[in-house]
């Protein structure tokens, strides 16, 4: 056998035991009588020992050859370790060799394999095999791991079927451009990878499948950034007779349930807030609640002087800064700076400071008194002490500038604390969105989504109007999870799609398959999909989702390691039926 024990797993109990280990050469110490080999494997480090003494001049010669990663066997007595550390669990022993075999040599490695290495993210990505062999890397995969074994637990115990859907589908109009596979035998036909499983998982609904999960690969084609990848995972799951309160439960049972298994955290309350409210008092429909800073409209304390800037604008609105009133005229024109770049898109911003002597002084002191300011704080919920920042333009520009704000400030003043949790459920969104330069409407969820109860009739003459019988879950200022109540028959269905702006034809074409399985007793169904990278990265206490996936593409979309995407010969491509002209 390779080995008897792992390179984690030895202690103090294991003292005059014989035994086998197999790892990589993590460091080599030569004191020329005697060497040690810190060897490494998955689960840790044990130290081996060479000594001619109490081993053999040959066997200690071996070990000076060997380099860094070198893959070796070594079989041994499990002794007492003279200068214990204790700063990793088999510091109490370590193993005197008696055998040593060397299973692979290894060339020396790009970049360090340490915890803190000197390898910049490129070189990583390019040799992600060895990057995974660091502990930050590797215990993240783990961390996922356990994630997904909870999920899987929580959603069996609760009677979910986990049951796979097709990667091979047919190519849909709506959401997110599509990855497209060309049939070799249907030539000139495509499928497309599933942006998501959507439509199979409401007909296994149709089916009496009437809990389904399945933790899943998706597919979008659409421009990248650190957070978004080309391909990411899912936990999608869909029930049968359920309202959305059912829906809402499961699954603040699940977050509860990880929540307490991963993090060893209890939360009771997962509050509701209206998309409505989220888009007036937060800027956005994910708004982070670990910290206040509430938007406060100021319109009609900020918009009766001479202060054209304000009178001129659609919106006025401001959020108090807890404790930056001290902020240094430096301070605050870095801050009117950041809102100024291209990426925010602010012209300006107004602030007072709100001092502990209860006196206000502001950019704006030659146009306000202190009886406004006094407002301007009432409104803002500002205190002694605090900073006040107003922005003013067109309400829902302004709102996501100022929402941007709120996010770099709470940042700044470490509001943003890694290991608390706010999870937040937001519904009632709208049904549709207007797209105002073709002044047509699309979905803003997905064409499946209900209208809530009793607002069906509203499509025909106020269809901005209808509100969604959607919900997302926000966690942490980051939407974790999103779903709606489904529309279950097809009389619904074809509404909805005619206001989407589909033919009759066109519908049929596209999901007559789905509006077919309506007429053979579709039950009331709904369901939710989580983004498992981004809830993985969230409780791991960190930003970035590529940390928590073993092979991740760049910003570009490229796998730098195995060079994807890549050219396709020409006998594929005929073979194909494809011919580029480039």
């Amino acid at each position: 056998m390779y080995r008897s024990n792992t390179c984690g797993e030895l202690r103090a109990s294991h003292i005059g035991s014989e035994v086998i280990l197999s790892g990589w050469v993590h460091k080599l110490r030569d004191k020329g009588f005697v060497a040690w080999v810190d060897l490494r494997d998955r689960y840790g480090i044990t130290q081996l020992v060479f000594d001619e003494e109490r081993t053999s001049k040959e066997l200690l010669e071996q070990a000076r050859e060997l380099g860094r990663e070198t893959v070796i066997q070594a079989k041994g007595q499990v002794i007492e370790r003279a200068s214990k550390n204790p700063n990793i669990p088999t510091g109490e022993i370590e193993v005197l060799v008696t055998e040593l075999t060397i299973l692979n040599t290894s060339l020396l490695p790009p970049f360090t394999i340490e915890d803190d290495t000197d390898g910049g993210e490129d070189i990583r990505m390019k040799y992600r095999y060895l990057d995974i062999r660091r502990n930050p890397v590797k215990n993240n995969l783990i961390f996922r791991h356990k994630v997904s074994m909870e999920v899987r637990k929580y959603l069996s115990d609760q009677g979910f079927i986990d049951v796979e859907t097709p990667y091979l589908i047919k190519s849909t109009p709506e959401g997110a451009r599509d990855f497209l596979v060309p049939s070799r035998m249907n030539e000139g036909q495509f499928y497309a990878l599933p942006q998501s499983p959507q439509t199979f998982k409401q007909l296994l609904m149709v089916g009496g499948m009437d809990k389904y999960f399945q933790i899943v690969k998706c597919f979008r084609d659409e421009d990248l950034r650190a957070d978004r990848q080309p391909e990411f995972t899912q936990i999608d799951c869909e029930m049968a007779f359920v309202e959305q309160e059912d829906i809402l439960n499961t699954f603040e049972g699940l977050t509860k349930h990880l929540l307490k298994e991963i993090k060893g955290v209890d939360i009771q309350e997962f509050p509701r807030m209206t998309y409505d409210d989220a888009m007036r008092l937060y800027g956005n429909d994910k708004p982070d609640i670990r910290f206040g800073m509430q938007f406060g409209e100021l319109n009609t304390v900020a918009q009766h002087k001479d202060f054209n800037v304000f009178n001129t604008a659609e919106l006025v609105v401001g959020i108090a800064v807890p404790g930056a009133s001290e902020y240094t005229r430096k301070e605050i024109d870095a801050l009117i700076d950041w809102v100024k770049r291209p990426q925010v898109g602010a012209k300006g911003m107004v602030y007072v400071k709100c001092n502990e002597d209860g006196s206000y002084k502001s950019s704006v002191d030659k146009f306000y008194d202190q009886e406004d300011l006094a407002k301007w704080a009432e409104v803002t919920g500002a205190n002694p002490g605090d900073l006040i920042c107003v922005l003013s333009g067109d309400a829902n520009v302004t709102r996501a500038q100022l929402s941007a704000l709120r996010m770099e400030l709470a940042t700044r003043l470490g509001l943003r604390k890694p290991n608390e949790f706010a999870p937040l459920w937001v519904v009632d969104f709208p049904l549709l969105e207007l797209d105002e330069e073709t002044g047509t409407y699309h979905a803003m969820h997905h064409p499946f989504t209900s209208p809530k109860p009793g607002q069906l009739e509203l499509l025909e003459t106020d269809p901005g109007a209808v509100k969604a019988n959607a919900y997302d879950l926000v966690l942490n200022g980051n939407e974790i999870g999103g779903g709606s109540i489904r529309i279950h028959d097809k009389e619904t269905q074809a509404t909805m799609f005619k206001h989407l702006g589909f033919t009759p034809e066109e519908a049929k074409a596209q999901f007559g398959f789905l509006m077919d399985a309506f007429q053979y007793g579709a039950p009331p169904h709904g369901g939710i999909a989580f983004g498992l990278d981004r809830l993985v990265s969230i409780l791991g206490g960190q930003e970035t989702i590529r940390d928590f996936i073993a092979f991740p593409k760049n910003n570009s979309g490229r796998d730098v390691m195995i060079d994807a995407p890549a050219k396709i010969d020409e006998a594929q491509l005929k073979e194909l039926h494809i011919k580029l002209d480039l």
